[in-house]
């Protein structure tokens, strides 16, 4: 598992750039995830590492091209100082689990060993023995991020089709 770590304001035009906004599926969006912040991440990012970010991570525009790319990449979670409000519901949307704690971004570098519970919020940091409390999600979020996203978690109720 590894930490990508990025400062405040990163926007979604940074998180997926605009030119490939009509890529045909969620791999090719996947293939240029941060690449205008940091060139290597797509490359070299695995199933279950951690994006941390500072504060108004996801500003600017409300697509949820941004989101979906870092999901795709196979990223486990975003913790952040804070999101911007149309990323957060986008990620939910999606099924994709983020956390606000700016303690554990505080806490966290690249190279640290990280787990997160997202049912109690615990953030631990292993390598340095420090644990950090976010807000849990409620029960019908996690149901949400759990189903997969909010329509394949109406489906599950058989509200949607």
């Amino acid at each position: 598992m590894k930490i990508y770590k990025y400062g405040d304001n990163v926007d979604t035009d940074v998180i997926i750039p605009a030119r490939y906004l009509n890529a045909p599926d969620e791999k090719s969006l996947a293939s240029h995830c941060m690449e205008d912040i940091d060139a290597d991440f797509a490359s070299s990012v695995q199933p279950g590492d951690i994006v941390v970010g500072g504060s108004n991570f996801g500003c600017g525009s409300s697509r949820e091209h941004a989101p979906l790319s870092i999901k795709a990449c196979g990223v486990k979670c975003v913790i952040a100082k804070s999101f911007a409000r149309i990323f957060y519901r986008n990620a939910i949307n999606i099924g994709f689990p983020i956390m606000e704690c700016p303690e554990a971004v505080d806490g966290i570098s690249p190279g640290d060993q990280v787990t997160v519970d997202f049912a109690t919020g615990v953030i631990e940091n292993q390598t340095t023995g420090a644990t950090f409390q976010a807000a849990p999600f409620p029960a019908f979020v996690n149901g949400i991020i759990e189903n997969g996203g909010l329509l394949h978690s109406l489906k599950a109720r058989g509200i949607a089709k």
